[in-house]
Parts: C-alpha cells; structure tokens; sequence
C-alpha cells in the first residue's frame, strides 16, 4: 500500500487502518451520515485560495484578484468560503447566480461566463446587479447592449478572446485553440473587429479582456504564452483602437494529482513566474500592466473532495474480469463514463492489508458503462458492506451529478477543524419526483 500523504496531505491512515481525510475517520464519517457520501475538507479548499489570493495581493499589480471558478463544485457554502478569503466568482448559468445569491454573495464581485447566454439569462444578470458579463462574441455583445439600454445602465464587460493555445491536454477540457466553441479568435482577425464594434456600443463598457486555454494543465510554460499572446493583442488593440485594457483574466486550469503518475504542481511558485513575465512582457511593449484575473476551480476544491461508498457485490468471472459493486456511480460521479478520468481507490477500513485482488469498480445504475474506475488493486476478501474511498472528487462530482435512474444525490458533508456539518443534505426519492405533475 502506499502512503495516501503521497497523493495529498490531508490524506492520513490511523492506528486502526482506517483511511483519514481531513484528519477525520471516513469509517466513522460513512456510519454517521451515510452512503454514498461526498466529503469536503473545507480547511483544504480555504488553503488552496489562499495560494491565488496571497499570489494576487503580492507578485500582481494593484486591482488582480482571483475569481473561484463556482462551476467546478457551485453550492451555498462555497460561495460564502469564497466571500470570506476574499475571493470573487464566476459563474456560468442563473442557477449558479441564485446560487451566489442566496449564499449572500456580492454579484458586484462575480462574472457570468457562457458562450451561449440567453436574454434572460443577460436580464437576469442585469437586473441582480452582476459585476461584469465575459462575453464570448458578436451576437452577445449586441445583446447586452440592447438588454442594458432597456434597463437604462452601462454594463462592465470582457470580451472573451482565443489566443491559439494548445495546451496538450484532454481534447474535452482544451478550450484555448482557434476553432475552439468559445471565445473569439486573434489568428483570424475577428477579435479586432470585436474590439472595434465594443467599443462603439453606448450601454457597454469593456473593461478587458479574457482568455482560458484548458484544463488539468500542468505545462509549466502553457500560462507564460498565454500571457505573451494576450498582451501583445492588449498592445496591438492600443495602437490601432486607441483603447487600453484595464483587467486582463488569464483564466484558470492548473492541473491536480488525480493519481501518483500525475506530475505534481507548484501553484504559489508559477503564479510568481507569471507575475513576473508580464511585467517584463508589459515593459517590452511600453503599455501599462493591466490588472490581472485568473479563474482556479479544480485547483481549489478537486483534492479538497473525497467520496466514500459501501461495496454492495463482488463478482469473479475467472480467466475474465472481476467486479467490485458499489452504492453509487456515474450518477454522483460521471467523469470516467465522459472522458475515461483516472482516480486514486481505496479500501477505506482495510488500509493496512496488501492490495492483490485486481478489479472493476462498478456503479449500481443499469449501464454498463457505469464504471467508476476499472482494473484497480483492492485487498483480498473485499466484501458486502466494506467501504470504498474514491480520492480528488471535489471537482466535476456533484456539479455533474444527475438523477440517472431516478437515484437521488448523495449529502455533501464538510470538514472543519475536527469537527463535520451537512452543507447539502441527501436528496431523498420524493425530491427525485417532487417536480413531476
């Protein structure tokens, strides 16, 4: 077995060989509140914001700050955590407007995001006072315009860019190239165009410019060349709009340990790296240095998240496949099923035996591509009832939960200081029908 710590510090082992998370016993945490159960270690999620909020405060010039990426794990507490480490948010739908909201966020301090927002959705943000709109293209900007005329405002904008960037990772989460479904394109002249038709609009008012190239990005040089391209459009739309970019967001995307092979990131010190390329980069041009923006998600929340699980069936087909059954699945996690994610398996009260029994780690939905994780290493004798901790789930889980099969969503129960509380409670079946006429 080796050493949960390898993968993440809040991840310890006991006297008794049960798996700890945030310095709790999962054992314990699945017989109190049951399973499947998501586990936040909201000490965890307070210290990765920390890492950006101190990087902006220190290495960034005046008015950067971080926007947490609500999208990546979007409920009540988190925006009230947000709030409190001084954080803003982006969101990217009404639901996670109300959201916010409702947590008593300040939408002064949040940025709706979307390549495709509806009227309502622009009047919505509007009318409840969001601090900017990043809007993705032509058709949005006119929009907005139209939408902030009726309401008699000057609305805050971005206007989303694409600057080329491949960023080597999964073709799903790349987002950074020309033909990309967001944002407009340098490469190809649109965005001027875009700049010069912004401008023009009475009702809006663009306050910079953003770009996100990716996700689980672990290139050390990916954000550096985001940075130049960006700043050079910055200077090109200077010289040939007369405008000069006053918030530059640099979207988010630095990669987490999902298994020991992933490589391991060093976030406070590339945060300084690219500090200190715009400011070089922002000399060498002879333009001001824009205030900067980046957007962390997965990077906050993904390991601060674990999931337990009790197995249900074991079944052994011999010279073929074994499977390991569990209370949950592509229903609570359906990241394996959308991109084939790997995970980190552990047998969470059986810490300390040798993992020899090789296995699938299936889902309970009536799909067999409900897979959670396939060909893990479990302990010999692994039965009916022993737990499963499926580690680095605070990202993409509950934000992609679904009903499938009319199952309801586990709780999300959060860690603290040694002590547990219920931030989402457990769905129950009458909820799953409670919309139905």
């Amino acid at each position: 077995m080796t050493n949960p710590m390898d993968l993440c510090k809040n991840l310890t082992v006991n006297k008794e060989g049960h798996l700890c998370f945030g310095g709790q016993d999962t054992a314990a945490l699945a017989s109190e509140y049951g399973t499947p159960l998501y586990l936040m270690d909201e000490d965890r999620v307070r210290e990765n914001m920390r890492v950006y909020t101190h990087a902006m405060q220190n290495y960034f010039p005046a008015g950067s700050k971080a926007l947490y990426a609500s999208k990546a794990n979007s409920f009540k507490q988190m925006y009230r955590i947000a709030a409190e480490e001084g954080m803003g948010v982006d969101v990217v739908s009404c639901g996670e407007m109300y959201t916010a909201m409702q947590a008593g966020f300040d939408l002064s301090q949040a940025y709706f995001h979307s390549n495709n927002k509806t009227d309502s959705d622009i009047a919505y943000g509007i009318e409840h006072g969001i601090g900017f709109f990043v809007a993705d293209g032509t058709d949005e900007v006119d929009a907005i315009e139209r939408i902030a005329a009726q309401h008699g405002i000057r609305q805050k904008i971005l206007l989303r860019i694409t600057p080329g960037i491949d960023c080597h990772t999964y073709e799903a989460v790349n987002t950074g190239l020309v033909d990309s479904k967001f944002g407009t394109a340098i490469e190809t002249g649109q965005a001027m165009e875009l700049v010069r038709q912004t401008l023009l609009q009475p009702h809006v008012e663009l306050m910079g410019f953003h770009c996100h190239v990716g996700s689980m990005v672990f290139g050390e040089d990916v954000f550096l060349r985001t940075a130049d391209v960006m700043l050079h459009f910055v200077a090109d739309v200077n010289q040939n709009c007369g405008y000069m970019a006053q918030i530059l967001d640099l979207g988010g995307g630095y990669g987490v340990r999902y298994v020991e092979s992933d490589p391991k990131a060093d976030i406070s010190a590339s945060l300084k790296e690219l500090a200190e390329t715009i400011t070089s980069i922002c000399r060498q041009l002879n333009i001001a240095q824009p205030a900067i923006r980046m957007e962390p998600g997965r990077s906050i929340v993904a390991d601060a998240g674990l999931t337990l699980y009790t197995v249900g069936s074991v079944k052994q087909i011999p010279g073929y496949r074994n499977y390991v059954s569990i209370d949950g699945g592509m229903g609570d996690n359906p990241r394996y099923a959308l991109y084939g994610s790997k995970y980190t398996v552990y047998a969470a009260q059986r810490m300390n035996e040798e993992c020899t029994f090789t296995c699938s780690l299936v889902g309970r939905c009536c799909e067999s591509g409900d897979v959670i994780q396939p060909n893990i290493q479990l302990p010999e004798g692994i039965h009916r009832g022993d737990s499963i901790a499926v580690c680095t789930t605070g990202a993409y889980n509950y934000s992609m939960a679904s009903n499938y099969n009319r199952i309801p969503r586990p709780a999300i129960v959060m860690l603290r200081g040694g002590s547990s509380y219920v931030a989402v409670r457990r769905e129950t079946i009458a909820d799953v029908a409670a919309l139905d006429e």
